[in-house]
């Protein structure tokens, strides 16, 4: 099934990420976490793309997998930094062949060795090739507290609006801590014409050190709320993780309320926060 047909609808709507194995012998570790998700029975789950392709058959088999064994829709990240034209023709050919619908198209973080971005840029060449290589439903990622290669709001908007006009058909957010910053992100989106369906992304923080490294990644801004949190239960590990999921918890039934109606959860293959943000929500989303 495609994500438009499962967007939009105007009901709350709960999926889930999850992230191949670095190495095979890590795939079945990765496989039970992956599947005691997908039997959450959520709207969808998507499953992330290294680098270059690093992950690339680990994607399409977990995918695969999710689809055929579970009946959950996935949602498979395609990533074209590092990659040739003909690279990214292969796996969607793979994809095709797996009954895979779905693509996440992604530009990917630049190597810290360096090196050149081969035959793509950005990701909304990559959305324009996909657009002509298949009848895919494509989605692409915001960053509601803007991208940290951006010069500014308007810039990022720009950027975001040829992800759309080369044939996105909806976004998935960047994570993020404040929902008022989502709430104005929104609104200066719709005022610059992008009017496809927007997916919120919420990451429940089980660890300090977790939030430590997404800060430096993403450039996220954290509330006082939040840091408090992170402050008072940071080095103990199951308080940490009751009070993130709790907190997570409280921003996606904010968002219900607000009609922000599709919540991606990057639940790190984790099927215990998973479970418990899905029973935090059980009424609301039945």
């Amino acid at each position: 099934m495609k994500l438009s047909s499962i967007l939009g609808k105007g009901k709350p709507t709960l999926s889930f990420e999850v992230f191949p194995p670095k190495t095979a012998d890590k795939y079945d570790t990765v496989q039970q976490a992956v599947e005691e998700i997908a039997q959450l029975n959520p709207a969808y789950m998507s499953v992330t793309y290294g680098a270059g392709g690093g992950t690339s058959a680990f994607t399409t088999s977990i995918a695969a997998n999710i689809l055929k064994n579970h009946g959950v829709t996935p949602l498979a990240h395609l990533t074209c930094v590092s990659s040739t034209r003909q690279m990214i023709r292969d796996q969607v050919t793979l994809l095709k062949e797996n009954g895979i619908e779905n693509i996440l198209a992604l530009r990917g973080d630049i190597p810290q060795e360096g090196g050149a971005l081969s035959d793509y840029h950005y990701a909304s060449e990559l959305i324009y090739e996909l657009k002509n290589l298949g009848d895919f439903c494509i989605g692409a990622a915001c960053y509601p507290d803007g991208h940290v290669e951006s010069k500014n709001v308007a810039e990022d908007i720009l950027h975001l609006k040829e992800k759309v006009d080369a044939g996105c058909d909806f976004l998935t957010t960047q994570m993020f801590f404040d929902n008022h910053v989502l709430y104005s992100f929104l609104y200066k989106i719709r005022e610059a014409g992008i009017t496809v369906p927007v997916v919120a992304g919420i990451m429940p923080v089980t660890n300090a050190s977790q939030i430590k490294r997404i800060c430096a990644l993403s450039g996220t801004y954290l509330p006082q709320r939040f840091k408090a949190i992170v402050d008072r239960f940071g080095d103990h590990t199951a308080a940490m993780q009751q009070a993130g999921i709790a907190y997570a918890t409280d921003q996606i039934i904010d968002l219900f309320a607000n009609g922000v109606n599709a919540v991606h959860v990057y639940s790190m293959n984790k099927p215990a926060v998973a479970r418990q943000i899905q029973k935090n929500l059980s009424e609301i989303l039945a």
